[in-house]
């Protein structure tokens, strides 16, 4: 496969932002299930922290392969799934005291600057990643790196597209195929409103999706080139005011839970509430897991764009496994990280299992991989997610993380945009709020 022609640049951005896993499809406690993936008694026990349930079933996976693989080697997997505050903050005064850390953990790349503060008391991998390099994204392990050392095995490549409920737009006349601008989207949003009741779309309150989508679009970003917020830019005031408009003309409204991947919404998109979500590629696990009354309804397309010839996604989401400096082994848990998230094999599973991108562009080129009939995505959506994705691969662009995203995606998903989508507060004092807040608390 050719790779000079992609230009995938995914360094992505905040927790709220682009969560590439999010918290929606956690556990409810901190319960821990013991995998010993066919090993034998002699199996070395590793511990597994993660924030997303279906990272679970990736990895009990991968485990029989690996011991099938390396009989001598063989390992045993406790993974202990918590709620994704809890678990980063447990992560976190762990790794700093060295005391209770697990082996191998999930960190959120919203959250991944945190862990790489000062002197990163995370294992590097560069040695492990190095077999693979050539086949995979370079910006995805970027995105977990720090002075050139990798500390962070990425999972999928996250690109974002538009999810249609093909049944509701069907009912009123509209061809999702037809949707290229913004101004299609929202023609088309009046015309369902009008016929059906049901809105296009949503207004998020407490995610970033559609504002990264929107940027990326028009090449900039919520920080400028050293890393500093401009949540209040002209390209930042376009962006929402574009969104109020369509919440103005009831193409888009607010849902329960704030953003499309939540437990709430989940329910509001099943009940047919809402047509549209313009979400990661990672969204189509939970159309299957958690909106199963969808089967057969959903088409996936790229974005509407502000104007034709921009670029129509933007990478979305992303997760970081570790290997903590306390790891009981270190070698074999870097050993097994890789083959469980790097290797051809892997790449397969991560999207046969969880309907990630994923992040070895090879496999997005394997015919009976990416379109085999028995896959339960391929099954599920009206369209094949790849002839999207081989659309739009040369148009995902970047939004950066930076020291100052935690700060900044707070205050934009616990104020600004309540305040502009629920509150109607004029869209620039809003956001010369906003920047004000955030430069405050950055001090």
């Amino acid at each position: 496969m050719k790779k000079k022609g992609f230009i995938v640049l995914l360094i992505l951005t905040m927790a709220t932002w682009l969560w590439g896993c999010g918290k929606a499809s956690t556990t409810a406690g901190g319960e821990t299930s013991v995998l010993d993936g066919g090993a034998g008694e002699s199996a070395t026990e590793l511990s597994y922290w993660t924030f997303v349930e279906l990272h679970g079933q990736h990895f009990e996976k991968m485990l029989e392969k690996w011991n099938v693989a390396n009989p001598d080697r063989q390992i045993k997997l406790n993974v202990t799934v918590m709620p994704y505050d809890d678990m980063h903050n447990k992560l976190s005064i762990a790794v700093q005291t060295g005391v209770g850390a697990p082996d191998i953990a999930d960190i959120e790349l919203g959250k991944f600057p945190d862990f790489l503060a000062g002197t990163p008391q995370l294992v590097e991998l560069n040695d492990v990643i190095d077999p693979y390099r050539d086949t995979i994204v370079k910006s995805r392990i970027d995105l977990y790196s720090k002075d050139g050392k990798n500390y962070g095995i990425p999972t999928h490549v996250g690109a974002s597209v538009a999810f249609y409920n093909t049944e509701i737009l069907e009912a009123a006349g509209v061809d999702y195929k037809t949707i290229v601008t913004w101004d299609d989207y929202k023609k088309a949003g009046i015309q369902v409103y009008e016929k059906t009741g049901k809105y296009m779309g949503t207004a998020d309150t407490s995610a970033t999706w559609q504002t990264s989508q929107l940027l990326a679009q028009q090449g900039t970003d919520f920080t400028d080139d050293a890393g500093n917020p401009v949540v209040n830019s002209e390209a930042m005031v376009k962006a929402l005011t574009l969104l109020k408009d369509l919440q103005d003309n009831n193409v888009i409204a607010t849902i329960a839970g704030g953003q499309p991947d939540t437990e709430e919404a989940y329910g509001e998109f099943n009940a047919g509430n809402y047509a549209t979500a313009f979400m990661p590629l990672w969204q189509m696990s939970r159309y299957t897991n958690y909106m199963k009354d969808l089967s057969g309804k959903i088409a996936i397309a790229p974005i509407p764009v502000i104007e034709k010839g921009m670029p129509r996604s933007v990478g979305g989401g992303g997760t970081g496994t570790v290997v903590t400096k306390t790891a009981k082994d270190v070698q074999l848990a870097k050993d097994f990280l890789a083959f469980a998230k790097l290797s051809e094999d892997a790449n397969i599973e991560i999207w046969n299992t969880l309907g990630f991108d994923p992040v070895n562009m090879d496999v997005w080129e394997m015919k009976d991989v990416t379109h085999n009939p028995d896959n339960q995505f391929v099954q599920y959506f009206v369209n094949n997610p790849f002839d999207v994705l081989a659309d739009i691969k040369d148009e995902i662009r970047l939004i950066k993380s930076t020291s100052a995203s935690p700060t900044i995606n707070n205050v934009l998903c616990t104020v600004t945009l309540n305040e502009i989508f629920e509150d109607g507060k004029d869209i620039k004092q809003a956001l010369d709020d906003a920047q004000a807040q955030i430069e405050q608390e950055l001090k």
